[in-house]
C-alpha cells in the first residue's frame, strides 16, 4: 500500500478514536468502498470489539479473513442496510469516483444511527499546487483528462468528480448532518514556498471576492460563511487530502 494511502487511513483511524466509545462492544462500523479491507484491518486493531461491515461494487478485492462484503453499485443502488444501523460510517477516497456523490451522502445519513458519525476523505482540489495547475492547465491535481468512450473511466481507476471542501460540506449539511472540524492527512511541503510568496495576494483578492459575493450576489450568509472563509485557510491551501467528520444529530 502506498505511503499516501497509509497516511489517509491512519488519519481516519485517529479521528475514529474520538467517535467510537471506549467500551466499543456492540458498536457497528461500516466502510464504504472497502477494497482490500485495509481500513477495516486498522479499525479492528484500534477498536477490537467493533462489528465491522464492508460495502463495495465487488467482493474479490477483500483480503481481511472472514470479512463479508455487501455488493452495491454506489452510483445507483441504495446501501443494502436498514435505516439507523451504524454508529460510524467511513468512506475513504470513494466519492471522487462517483457520478452522484450527493445521493450516496443521503444514503449514509439514512444508515447512520442518531448520534452516530461519518468520516469521508477526498483529494483536496483547492490546495495551492492544485489551484496553480488548474490555472495553467485547466485540471485539478489528480483529475487529469479522461478518456472518451472507454469503460475504465468509470472503474476504480478514474477520478471523475472533483469535489471541493465547500461542496462536500454543503452536501453533508443538506443531507442532514452536522459538520465537525476539517482535517487533512498532511501538508504539502512543495506548496509552502509558493504560499509564502502568494499569500498577500490570496488574502487580498479573497477578501474582495467574498465581500462582492455578500453585497452583490447575496450568495454568502450566516449559513455558509464559516465554510467559505475556510477555503483560503492554511489547512486547505496546503492539505493534500481533506478528511471531513460529520454527525447525524440525535
Amino acid at each position: 500500500m502506498e505511503l499516501s494511502t497509509d497516511r489517509i487511513l491512519g488519519k481516519v483511524v485517529d479521528l475514529s478514536r474520538g467517535l467510537v466509545p471506549a467500551a466499543d462492544r456492540g458498536v457497528r462500523c461500516l466502510d464504504i468502498g472497502s477494497g482490500t479491507g485495509a481500513l477495516i484491518a486498522l479499525m479492528r486493531r484500534a477498536h477490537p470489539n467493533v462489528e465491522t461491515h464492508a460495502c463495495d461494487y465487488i467482493d474479490s478485492l477483500m483480503k481481511v479473513p472472514g470479512q463479508k462484503v455487501d455488493i452495491a453499485n454506489l452510483n445507483q443502488d441504495d446501501l443494502p442496510y436498514p435505516a439507523e444501523t451504524f454508529d460510524l460510517v467511513t468512506c475513504t477516497e470513494v466519492i471522487e469516483h462517483l457520478e452522484n456523490y450527493r445521493r450516496l451522502l443521503r444514503e449514509m445519513f439514512r444508515v447512520t444511527k442518531p448520534g452516530g458519525a461519518v468520516i469521508l476523505t477526498t483529494p483536496n482540489v483547492l490546495n495551492l499546487n492544485s489551484r496553480l495547475r488548474f490555472l495553467s492547465f485547466g485540471f485539478w491535481n489528480l483529475f487529469g483528462p479522461l478518456p472518451v468512450g472507454r469503460a475504465e473511466t468509470y472503474s476504480s481507476i478514474g477520478h471523475i468528480t472533483p469535489i471541493s471542501y465547500f461542496y462536500l460540506a454543503h452536501a453533508l449539511a443538506e443531507s442532514g448532518f452536522s459538520l465537525g472540524d476539517l482535517a487533512i492527512d498532511k501538508p504539502q511541503r512543495s506548496a509552502m514556498p509558493k504560499l509564502l510568496v502568494l499569500w498577500p495576494f490570496i488574502a487580498l483578492f479573497g477578501f474582495l471576492a467574498k465581500h462582492r459575493e455578500i453585497r452583490r450576489y447575496k450568495t454568502v450568509d450566516e449559513s455558509n460563511l464559516k465554510i467559505v472563509e475556510s477555503l483560503n485557510s492554511v489547512k486547505v491551501l496546503l492539505g493534500r487530502t481533506i478528511v471531513v467528520v460529520a454527525r447525524r444529530p440525535g
